[in-house]
């Protein structure tokens, strides 16, 4: 049995953190599904921009778009609408199988609108009726974020909510998410709005690399992992959730994200292999898919109570680092890198479409 397999049969969801049209084109995404069970997928703008940069296969779409007179933005979006909707057509056999637990896809509102919670609102409703049923639209938690993912859940949206750094930052996203179920119960609306919760780990190990010795290097990262699912696990034992799960609110699955290793020194699988969990899910680049796919290892689920987590945080407060300031540091610079991401994206795509033109 694969790596892969074993993973998705202790109750994981295995998702790609990669989109590209050749791969929708060619069987690869298909390929994926069948022989490493992937149930899902998610982009960024980096992810994007590198497919629209990489050779012709938009330039047909791309080309019609500034045609007509469509701003960068908007082709855009046009564009990955395109692939995700196509993406998701594929995981609608696991969507529906699963009664919409898994097989979701993600698109994320402009990371200009991190800081502007009315925006948010609007273009994740805009998205949302432009997507397939089984995309997600991504917000990020920051705290501008976190009443346009209550509003979007109340109206419906199903939010994965990104750039979540911390446990406390978590806790605050899945409050948002509970009182936009609470708003809908009171309204005698459908509670049944999916939404996932996407913690990022490897900025964490990025961050003090240097600053800690070799044997607490690519420690932190797992220890937030650790700490973030035995706070979640809390959560779902708590009076309030088991009150919406008993009026027919959904689980806002634990997802962890950027689990592709930085570290050159470290194992290429570090995340994938610290990081099994039933009812969570791993998104995961492309040749960490392989390479978990190829050499991956399933061990002991993680500790609902967080293991050792406490002392490698204490470790590291010994060591200098000041994990609370640590978080909200990485998320603001998580949201500086998607806006440079984004800037970046869009110059690729007049760019690409001017050259076109001429």
């Amino acid at each position: 049995m694969k790596p892969t397999q074993a993973l998705h049969d202790l109750g994981q969801s295995l998702w790609l953190d990669n989109i590209t049209r050749t791969m929708l084109d060619d069987g690869t995404l298909q390929s994926y599904i069948e022989e490493l069970s992937v149930t899902g997928q998610t982009s960024n703008p980096t992810i994007f921009d590198k497919a629209i940069s990489a050779g012709h296969d938009y330039d047909e779409q791309l080309t019609e778009l500034r045609e007509a007179g469509t701003d960068p933005e908007q082709i855009f979006f046009e564009l990955a609408l395109a692939d995700l909707n196509r993406a998701a057509k594929l995981f609608e056999p696991e969507h529906r199988r699963t009664e919409r637990v898994d097989g979701w896809v993600s698109l994320e509102v402009s990371p200009l609108l991190a800081y502007e919670t009315e925006k948010s609102i609007q273009q994740a409703a805009d998205l949302h009726g432009r997507a397939a049923e089984n995309v997600f639209i991504k917000i990020p938690g920051t705290p501008e974020g976190l009443p346009a993912i209550e509003e979007s859940i109340f109206a419906g949206v199903p939010i994965n909510v990104t750039l979540l750094l911390s446990t406390d930052q978590t806790l605050a996203a899945a409050d948002a998410y509970m009182k936009g179920i609470e708003r809908r119960i009171e309204v005698d609306l459908n509670p049944d709005v999916p939404s996932v919760l996407s913690l990022f780990v490897s900025r964490w190990d990025v961050a003090v690399h240097d600053q800690v010795p070799q044997d607490m290097q690519n420690t932190l990262g797992i220890a937030v992992g650790k700490q973030t699912y035995a706070a979640w696990r809390e959560l779902l034992e708590s009076d309030r959730w088991k009150e919406l799960a008993a009026n027919g609110a959904r689980l806002q699955r634990l997802l962890f994200a950027s689990t592709g290793t930085k570290d050159p020194e470290a194992s290429d699988t570090l995340y994938i292999d610290a990081f099994a969990a039933p009812d969570t899910i791993n998104t995961m680049p492309e040749k960490t898919l392989k390479a978990f796919a190829d050499h991956g290892a399933v061990g002991d689920p993680l500790p609902a109570d967080g293991g050792d987590a406490a002392e490698v945080f204490d470790a590291h407060r010994e060591a200098g680092i000041d994990t609370d300031a640590l978080a909200p540091r990485l998320q603001k610079e998580g949201a500086a890198a998607f806006v440079k991401s984004w800037t970046d994206l869009l110059e690729t795509v007049s760019r690409e479409a001017e050259k076109l033109a001429s």
